[in-house]
């Protein structure tokens, strides 16, 4: 609960007074490194706040309005963040164990940032910059990562069933064994060297994306769409191609040994050189 009477009062849950500001609003209040464990900032307007190195762990900044606010470097672990609006910058801020679900950090930085296991689910993240950010494990289901910037970013394991990836500059994202079922990955231009080895990819849309020498060994690809897609080099090893539609697709020199093609559209696949053919598995249903 926040008081505001020419000083504000920055309790916990239990009302016990833990940090005192002496103005009449916290919006563009320094608060840098300010001990601030277990606040009760739900609702808060933190607006052009200085929170960088601040204690914020287990804190509730359910609904808090942090447009513009410096978060760098401050500690989050435990913190619930969810439905907060306009984070500019988390650059090497500590959130384990922090709730973001439907958190609006769309276009904030969060490069570097260490996200491991954290719950976005439905959070807004158009256009942040992800690049080398830590998501291993996380939960981005129906998360919007339009235009996202995760290049080199780790989301080994991570589940993104229905996220929108459209536009999203993936290259060199660790997508190991991570859930993209019946995400939105159309067009992606910039997804060359990936490792989306053991990935489900289940009904994904990957029509005209650029997977360049990127690695889908043992991927989960059943009725995905790559049509137009760059496959150059893509190692599909083992992969499950059920019912892919790969129509006018480039396989240049990919790997598609043991993969499984049946009832797969390989009708106008291009340039079909240097492809590793052996094992692969196609049945009465396949087109070619």
């Amino acid at each position: 609960m926040i008081e505001i009477k020419n000083e504000i009062k920055i309790k916990n849950d239990e009302g016990k007074v833990i940090v005192t500001v002496y103005a009449d609003t916290l919006v563009g209040a320094n608060l840098k490194g300010a001990k601030l464990s277990g606040a009760n900032l739900k609702g808060a307007d933190l607006t052009d706040a200085d929170l960088s190195g601040a204690d914020l762990s287990g804190a509730d900044l359910t609904d808090a309005d942090l447009d513009g606010a410096n978060l760098d470097g401050a500690n989050l672990t435990g913190a619930n963040l969810t439905g907060v609006t306009s984070v500019d910058t988390l650059v090497g801020a500590y959130l384990k164990g922090a709730n973001l679900t439907g958190a609006n950090l769309s276009g904030a930085d969060l490069s570097n940032a260490n996200l491991t296991g954290l719950d976005l689910h439905g959070a807004d993240l158009e256009s942040t910059n992800l690049r080398n950010a830590n998501l291993k494990g996380a939960n981005l289901n129906d998360a919007n990562l339009v235009d996202a910037y995760l290049e080199d970013a780790n989301l080994s394991g991570a589940n993104l069933t229905g996220a929108n990836l459209q536009g999203a500059n993936l290259t060199g994202v660790n997508l190991s064994k991570a859930n993209l079922s019946k995400a939105n990955l159309k067009g992606v231009e910039y997804f060359e060297y990936a490792n989306l080895k053991g990935a489900n990819l289940t009904g994904v849309n990957l029509a005209d994306a650029n997977l360049g020498e990127s690695n889908l060994e043992g991927a989960n690809l059943t009725g995905a769409n790559l049509k137009g897609a760059n496959l150059y080099r893509v190692d599909f090893g083992g992969a499950n191609l059920t019912g892919a539609n790969l129509s006018g697709a480039s396989l240049s020199g990919a790997n598609l040994k043991g993969a499984n093609l049946g009832g797969a559209n390989l009708i106008g696949v291009c340039d079909l050189e240097g492809v590793i053919l052996r094992g692969i598995k196609v049945n009465e249903k396949t087109k070619f």
